[in-house]
């Protein structure tokens, strides 16, 4: 059980409470640097495909970026996933499998009886049972930190001098194990592996398809990404104060983009209490499942006009009555006390490689006449972003 899968409220407040300081941004901007690094090796791979004119997947060379990302946030290493091109472990592989059955069994659990609930089903295919596979690869990078010690220990004097995840919580039970006790950070330690590639992966592809789709909005951006390099005020790699400071387009297209394409396709569920509710006039019996799909909300005519086009105009150009309504009704994240915990290590990716990779590469699809292909397990994944570039430097 953990924040992500916990239907538990008072658990979810129990678990957050520890961690919460290590997702907001002021702790997360502490590892900028970390980030920096793997945009450094992201962008020399980019650089040897435009040398060879060789097209690329581009949208797995995204999540290739985001897990290394994710390792340096969590563990303080990358995960060798842009530097060796390739899915380390299986892992995302392993994910896909993992939110398939996730998203079966969510909507039929009677299923997991008759499949990993059935005692003989992983003895007969060993390969359904993935799930432990997001925890063994966890346990391996803790270990890789941990063998670097001559005493094969996470020192505590090192731990409370790292600011990546692993060092913080670590240190917090070095001083106070029953605030979090091993289990406690081993399993939000791969909750981050579990979940923090894939959503910002989905909407890094969701960005840069909708501008290769729309040519106009993508002028436009390269248009501030050089004009704001121009006048001195980006540095290399852009940092995220440059970006949010400087871009004001770049954010209006991020955040269309996840209107456009969420990447939960879900409702995000809950369950009426004793007495029922009334909702909208309606009265909705105790125990029902209700909840909101982003996706319907995001399409909503009356919220956004002309739902189904790209528009990253309307977050800058609109009244703002107008904005608090989209803003409201803005659910990417989710919102509440459910409010997705590792929303700022998204931002910080899409607002830093972004115009990091734009104002490198001009980019175009390799074959433009193909629409891309998406499918929803949990998470609407895309296929397709497959791209050729050309370098601009």
């Amino acid at each position: 059980m953990n924040l992500f899968s916990t239907r538990d409220e008072q658990f979810h407040r129990d678990q957050k409470r520890p961690v919460a300081n290590a997702y907001s941004l002021t702790s997360l901007l502490e590892l900028e640097p970390a980030v920096d690094s793997c945009t450094e090796i992201f962008y020399s791979r980019l650089q040897d495909f435009a040398d060879k004119r060789r097209p690329i997947d581009l949208g797995t060379w995204l999540q290739y970026y985001a897990f290394d990302v994710v390792g340096e946030i969590t563990f303080a290493k990358k995960l060798g996933f842009l530097q060796e091109g390739r899915d380390i472990d299986d892992m995302m592989s392993g994910i896909q499998g993992i939110l398939a059955y996730a998203s079966l069994c969510g909507q039929i659990p009677e299923a997991h009886q008759l499949l990993l609930g059935n005692p003989l089903m992983p003895i007969l295919m060993p390969s359904m049972e993935s799930w432990n596979q997001v925890l063994q690869f966890t346990l391996k990078q803790v270990n890789a930190r941990a063998s670097l010690k001559r005493n094969g220990e996470l020192e505590k004097d090192d731990l409370e001098k790292g600011k990546d995840m692993l060092s913080r919580w670590m240190a917090i039970h070095y001083s106070d194990p029953g605030k979090m006790s091993t289990r406690d950070v081993i399993v939000h330690l791969s909750t981050n592996v579990f979940a923090g590639s894939d959503t910002t992966a989905i909407a890094l592809r969701a960005t840069i398809y909708f501008l290769l789709r729309n040519p106009k909005t993508m002028d436009r951006l390269v248009g501030e990404i050089d004009e704001a390099d121009r006048l001195g005020r980006l540095s290399s790699p852009i940092s995220y104060k440059e970006s949010m400071s400087h871009l004001p387009y770049l954010g209006a297209v991020i955040k269309e983009a996840m209107r456009l394409h969420p990447s939960v396709g879900f409702i995000l569920e809950r369950h009426v209490p004793q007495g029922g509710v009334v909702v909208c006039g309606k009265h909705i019996p105790a125990g029902t499942t209700v909840g909101i799909n982003a996706w319907v909300l995001h399409h909503d005519p009356k919220v956004f006009p002309d739902p189904e086009s790209f528009v990253p105009g309307r977050w800058l150009e609109s009244s703002p009555e107008k904005l608090k309504e989209m803003e409201r009704s803005f659910f990417a994240f989710g919102a509440g006390s459910r409010t997705c915990v590792g929303k700022n290590i998204s931002l910080i990716e899409m607002h830093k490689i972004i115009p990091q990779l734009l104002r490198g590469f001009t980019f175009q699809l390799h074959k433009p006449e193909v629409e891309w292909k998406t499918k929803n397990a949990w998470f609407v994944q895309q296929e397709g972003l497959v791209c050729d570039l050309v370098s601009r430097r």
